[in-house]
């Protein structure tokens, strides 16, 4: 690498946003960490970032379908609250309509267990959503794996300083994060044995 001149993703210091509610009754874990569907629009999970931009502190929140690692709702917002959430869940249910049960996987943050989220999920009847709540990191994998490829690869750009290797402040909000532009929230990269596949 050296030789090549090539330099290895920084990698960026562990920040916690999950703010659980004390005494909170959550959902039950319903995937235990089982990431597989039989088909589209069986389990969408879903997860908060936060990305720095040239103008401050960005929150993304999306929602995966499972079975085919697609990206079908996201929201951006400069503030992590209930309704960022709502509005990327409310995306993903106006775009692709889901007939039937559908399972709406998270972790137990404040944002997830509100009173606003809550109401939507019992509102759309017709797919009849069903929230899970993981209590670790590991039990929302799959997502928490995706915000981790899109920083790498589209938000953290290291470039020379003169106070060392920085991320390159983006304005994801004017463009980035647009499905035209951004492969990535078209189809999410997976694992499987090893290889890559789409």
């Amino acid at each position: 690498m050296a030789k090549a001149g090539l330099v290895g993703r920084v990698r960026r210091r562990f920040r916690v946003t999950t703010r659980r509610r004390p005494k909170h009754k959550y959902a039950p874990d319903l995937l235990q960490r089982w990431f597989v569907a039989q088909h589209p629009h069986q389990i969408w999970t879903s997860d908060i970032t936060y990305i720095w931009t040239a103008e401050g502190w960005l929150y993304l929140a999306v929602v995966m379908d499972i079975y085919s690692r697609l990206i079908v709702g996201w929201a951006t917002s400069a503030r992590i609250d209930a309704d960022l959430v709502c509005r990327a869940l409310d995306q993903a249910l106006d775009r692709h309509r889901p007939i039937g049960e559908v399972i709406f996987h998270s972790d137990r943050g404040s944002q997830y267990t509100s009173e606003a989220l809550q109401r939507l999920l019992r509102e759309n009847q017709p797919e009849l959503l069903l929230p899970s709540h993981g209590s670790s990191c590991y039990d929302n994998a799959v997502t928490e794996s995706f915000l981790h490829t899109l920083k790498t690869e589209r938000v953290l750009r290291a470039l020379p300083d003169t106070g060392g290797w920085t991320p390159e402040p983006l304005r994801l909000h004017r463009g980035l994060l647009q499905p035209a532009t951004s492969p990535l929230l078209a189809r999410v990269p997976h694992t499987v044995g090893g290889k890559r596949t789409v």
